[in-house]
């Protein structure tokens, strides 16, 4: 005797898997537990999304309103005239590839964006792919210059 033999389950100690559509002695006999015919009854049969019984489905009843702006946006990386001031000498002609060596923003994304968030004192040339208006204001009051990069 070995510890297979003791931990066997006994013959009947377990159901037998269920053999469908193999007589009626098998308790699933006939359709085999799918119904009468239709294409559910048929093999390889998958419901296609949406499918409401061969009515209107509701995707096709609710009417298509509006117009989506999503394409056209366009998402910036920001940094503030605050983070200027901080990162970069006085008389600094600095762009998006130097915000990006300084650690100002992550990654270019859409552009880079300046905001007016803090203070600027010190004349730097900023060239950039936005402006906030006050950001702008900021800048040029403290004598520096604004000029938008294309992108």
């Amino acid at each position: 005797m070995n510890m297979t033999q003791l931990n066997a389950p006994h013959r009947g100690k377990r159901p037998g898997r269920l053999r469908r559509c193999r007589g009626p002695g098998s308790g699933r006999g006939k359709t085999g537990g799918k119904g009468y015919n239709g294409a559910k009854a048929r093999s390889g049969f998958k419901l296609r999304l949406g499918f409401e019984g061969g009515g209107m489905p509701l995707i096709r009843k609710l009417p298509k309103r509006g117009f989506n702006n999503a394409v056209f946006h366009k998402e910036y990386a920001v940094l503030n005239v605050g983070d200027l001031e901080k990162a970069f000498e006085s008389g600094a002609a600095v762009g998006p590839d130097e915000f990006l060596a300084k650690g100002l923003i992550n990654r270019m994304m859409d552009g880079a964006k300046v905001l007016a968030k803090g203070e600027v004192k010190k004349k730097l040339k900023v060239s950039a792919h936005a402006f906030s208006e006050g950001a702008r204001k900021k800048i040029e009051a403290a004598g520096g210059s604004v000029h938008i990069v294309e992108r």
